[in-house]
């Protein structure tokens, strides 16, 4: 562990703790920032007894800070701000999140916990995939490696084959990246033959998007690595708000800095540990823009509060399925495309891209399944996946199976649906 005092924390101290954050960070809000306040409906933060208090506020949300554009919504001076990260998934107005060197410096610390939960420390070379811009990747996994004093190869996105060849030369013995750049990796490193067992490879930190344990295992075999899921968003500070351990038993959320609820999307209604519902995060420590329950859209549920098998302490929440906004609903089925991606890589011969696209005909939906496969011409193949769809869309798709390769990979996130009805 990195700070082994904290994520080992008894219970109730950690609870404790919580509630006194929270206590400050409204304080802070009204203090600071009156309109803020008065949106939170001028809650004194000597009322908030305990953390269940929480619910009876207002729920934040991407148009509230796309609203609050660029500072209406910050509580620190402009002349306290050092930087500023910007939402990657946004259009139209942005979402800015501006940092004071206090944010800074909690972003590097819990950056620093994650490493430390994937087994990566000062001996360890770590090489820096996501880009170093607006985004906040790079920087975040930047920060962290600083912190342990790791040897950083700070390349970012893209340029492939030069990857490669660092990941060799270097011996890079950890990748940081959004989750579907392996993917692209390892078709580079098929063409070029390049041999992932000679290298000193072995831990990969992925996120940013939503992953299938399918994904995770063929990214582990091929690699040869042990990978971790990490979770975070720029408006509530960046990459590494959790990350899951070597127990495998969940995403530890460090509730020190945030405090996180699960709630009906639809109502808004708590629910219980073990339900699943959308995700809504309070962050506890940030001071240029801090949150009070904002809706990730994110849907998972929380697993445990005890002890975790590798000794921490802090809650585990399961792996992210998917957003509410990334919810398909076709034909009167609804559906996650991650649901769609686990479906398929369980069957030999899939290759790791797909895309789904949607559109309208006739007045009716239709949905297209484009899947690489090793051999398209393979009949056999094409009717199981056919009727392993149907059983679970309860309707037929079109299923075109094509070479691998065929898919377009464009730069960033992968692109797994195309909506032409929108």
């Amino acid at each position: 562990m990195y700070q082994p005092e904290i994520e080992a924390m008894d219970r109730e101290q950690l609870v404790s703790q919580q509630l006194e954050s929270l206590r400050r960070t409204l304080a802070r809000i009204q203090e600071r920032n009156p309109d803020y306040h008065r949106r939170l409906g001028s809650v004194q933060p000597g009322d908030v007894s305990s953390l269940e208090n929480l619910a009876g506020l207002p729920f934040m949300d991407k148009d509230d800070l796309r609203e609050a554009y660029p500072f209406k919504l910050t509580c620190a001076p402009k002349e306290d701000f050092v930087r500023f990260h910007m939402s990657s998934g946004t259009t139209g107005t942005p979402i800015l999140n501006p940092y004071t060197k206090a944010d800074v410096d909690q972003w590097g610390e819990i950056m620093a916990r994650c490493y430390a939960a994937a087994g990566v420390g000062a001996e360890d070379v770590v090489q820096i995939t996501p880009s170093f811009g607006l985004f906040n990747g790079g920087f975040g996994f930047h920060y962290g490696a600083t912190r342990l004093g790791s040897f950083i190869v700070p390349i970012g996105a893209g340029r492939s084959t030069l990857q490669l060849q660092f990941i060799e030369d270097l011996g890079t013995t950890c990748l940081t990246a959004i989750a579907s750049y392996p993917l692209r990796l390892i078709e580079v490193a098929r063409e070029e033959g390049f041999d992932w067992r000679s290298t000193n490879l072995r831990v990969g930190i992925f996120g940013a998007e939503v992953w299938s344990d399918e994904m995770r295992g063929r990214i582990e075999e091929e690699m040869g690595i042990t990978t971790y899921d990490i979770i975070g968003m720029t408006e509530t500070g960046g990459v590494g708000m959790g990350i899951d351990c070597e127990d495998r038993s969940g995403i530890h959320v460090w509730e020190d800095h945030y405090l996180v609820e699960i709630v009906d999307p639809v109502t808004g209604r708590t629910l219980p540990d073990g339900e699943r519902g959308e995700m809504v995060v309070s962050t506890l420590t940030r001071e240029g823009l801090p949150l009070i329950r904002f809706r990730t859209r994110d849907i998972t549920s929380v697993l445990s509060r005890d002890r975790c098998g590798c000794g921490r302490t802090h809650l585990r929440i399961a792996r992210i399925t998917g957003r509410n906004d990334d919810m398909i609903k076709v034909k009167g089925i609804n559906f996650y495309p991650q649901q769609i991606e686990s479906l398929l890589l369980r069957e030999p011969g899939v290759g790791n891209d797909y895309l789904l696209t949607i559109d309208r005909v006739a007045g009716a939906d239709r949905l297209e399944i484009k899947v690489e496969v090793q051999n398209p011409g393979d009949d056999t193949l094409a009717g199981r996946l056919a009727r392993i769809l149907r059983d679970f869309l309860a309707f037929n798709a079109d299923l075109e199976l094509v070479p691998l390769g065929s898919i377009e990979r464009p730069p960033g996130k992968a692109v797994r649906v195309v909506d032409r009805r929108k």
